[in-house]
């Protein structure tokens, strides 16, 4: 890859990232699959949970507990998610700077900052889709209230099945259309929001910066350039769509051919498998284009490709952070 050090336009932002991933093509897959296990394991035991529980009739009883386990697996693949970006802010940061990157590297310098990394997602979830979060809180709330939860899940051993009155009927469709007006402008938020913050963890790993500095850095630097990275998030988003329908294609003429009835537990595993396989395979490519675009506006912005030229010549000392190239002058 041309790591020469210069401002990027959006174009050549998506043919550097293209570049570098096919070059590397096995290091970042690799690196990949490491992270694509973990959240494909997260999954399996979500599945397997489900069996245990009685699916596709999962008792009354029973339904608050599986709704946990749905919240707890999605935050448990978010904060996965956040530290397989964060190891390839790692090994990008070493491949554009020119050194030396390896997969056991990147991952073991991952581990030695987790609980920091971790807290930064955390933080940053919170903050950007906490409104979203409640929105849908409300909404399982306004569902159970109203007595639904026994009618969608079933009413396993029982003489009669579950059913709803007119009135809990009615407060379910008024607490759903409510959650959907809300989720709009909730949406809307966390996408501004997620912007602001989508150089934070670059920056916590480049520059090793605490969550609460590293939100206020993304803040500054993404500022006049969050446009070109939405378009970044949607290109991936669309390329993991379109191999997303084609490894499910077999899923949804099963749920087509048979409608209204649930899906079995051996399509969902085979499922999971085709998500790890898009994890590895498609992954790598927003964090690669991400670590770009956060040199390409701190060169924009703060003068570093004649900073890091200068620390190359020896003109300036090189900073405790500066493995990377990362430490600031300022």
């Amino acid at each position: 890859m041309d790591n020469q050090l210069r401002p990027l336009n959006l174009g050549e932002i998506l043919d550097r990232t293209a570049d570098l991933f096919r070059s590397r093509f096995l290091f970042f897959t690799g690196l990949a699959s490491i992270f694509a296990a973990a959240m494909l394991a997260v999954q399996l035991i979500q599945v397997g949970a489900m069996h245990l529980m009685g699916y596709p009739e999962i008792a009354p009883h029973l339904a608050l507990v599986y709704a946990v386990l749905i919240v707890a697996n999605l935050l448990l693949i978010s904060l996965l998610a956040g530290l397989s970006i964060a190891a390839f802010n790692r090994a990008v940061a070493w491949i554009y700077l020119g050194k030396p990157a390896t997969i056991y590297g990147a991952v073991s310098s991952i581990f030695a900052q987790v609980r920091r990394y971790l807290w930064l997602m955390t933080v940053t979830m919170i903050f950007a889709w906490g409104p979203l979060i409640g929105v849908y809180i409300l909404l399982f709330g306004t569902i159970f209230a109203a007595g639904f939860g026994g009618a969608m899940f079933g009413a396993q051993g029982a003489q009669q099945p579950a059913t709803m009155g007119p009135g809990a009927m009615a407060g379910a469709l008024i607490g759903f259309l409510l959650v959907l007006l809300l989720s709009i402008p909730a949406t809307i938020y966390g996408v501004v929001m997620w912007l602001r913050y989508s150089l934070a963890m670059p920056a916590c790993v480049v520059e090793g910066l605490p969550a609460g500095k590293a939100i206020r850095r993304s803040i500054n630097l993404s500022e006049g350039s969050r446009g070109r990275i939405f378009v970044l998030w949607l290109l991936v988003f669309v390329v993991r769509l379109m191999l997303g329908l084609l490894i499910e294609f077999p899923m949804i003429l099963l749920v087509v051919k048979h409608p209204g009835q649930p899906v079995p537990l051996g399509w969902m595993v085979y499922q999971q498998f085709g998500v790890f396989a898009i994890n590895a395979l498609i992954g790598p490519i927003y964090s690669i284009g991400l670590t770009l675009f956060y040199y390409d506006q701190r060169i924009r912005k703060e003068g570093y490709d004649i900073e890091w030229m200068m620390q190359a010549a020896g003109l300036l000392p090189q900073q405790a952070t500066s493995e990377l190239g990362g430490g600031s002058l300022n």
